[in-house]
């Protein structure tokens, strides 16, 4: 079991780690689809690693993917504000205004409001197809894997610093 974590920690570092690269690197012209290259990346690389960690019977296989599918896809509609928030932070560093961030603040808390309902909403649904205890496995692997991706695309953005908030009027 041990082995198989840290499978899947150097697995989704390995492919986290290009979105922000690649997108910093390129021209904003090409940050678009640098983006959805990368997200496409981490998608499939995401499924992998569910597939593995998850270990499903084929008849719990069966029930699981069709919903899975459909909560991923939901979900990549909303990491869409997501990521055009990280744009715009990208954009707009180093010159960030106070009612930018705070507009940005609020629409990432709505994000992550709209991640909870659908998580929530989907517990229900695939509590419907399998196990109390597959789910719930599925959700701890789930949180797990957006802790680590959290912290590689903060890791790569820029901080505000101190000098930063000083200038900038309340």
């Amino acid at each position: 079991m041990v082995r198989k974590c840290l499978l899947i920690n150097l697995a989704l570092a390995a492919f986290s780690c290009p979105l922000l690269c690649r997108a910093q690197a390129d021209t904003s012209t090409n940050v678009d689809s640098a983006i959805e290259i990368a997200r496409a990346d981490m998608r499939a690389g995401k499924a992998a690693i569910v597939g593995e960690a998850m270990d499903l019977s084929d008849v719990d296989a069966a029930a699981f993917w069709p919903v899975y599918r459909q909560y991923e896809y939901e979900r990549s509609k909303l990491e869409d504000g997501r990521v055009a928030v990280i744009k715009e932070y990208i954009d707009k560093y180093p010159n960030l205004s106070d009612a930018e961030a705070k507009s940005m603040a609020n629409r990432m808390f709505q994000y992550d409001s709209r991640i909870a309902t659908l998580q929530s909403r989907y517990f229900k649904k695939f509590n419907k197809v399998l196990p109390a205890l597959t789910v719930t496995k599925f959700f701890q692997l789930e949180r797990r894997i957006d802790l680590i991706m959290d912290v590689k695309i903060d890791s790569a953005l820029p901080p505000l610093t101190a000098a930063q908030q000083a200038e900038q009027p309340n």
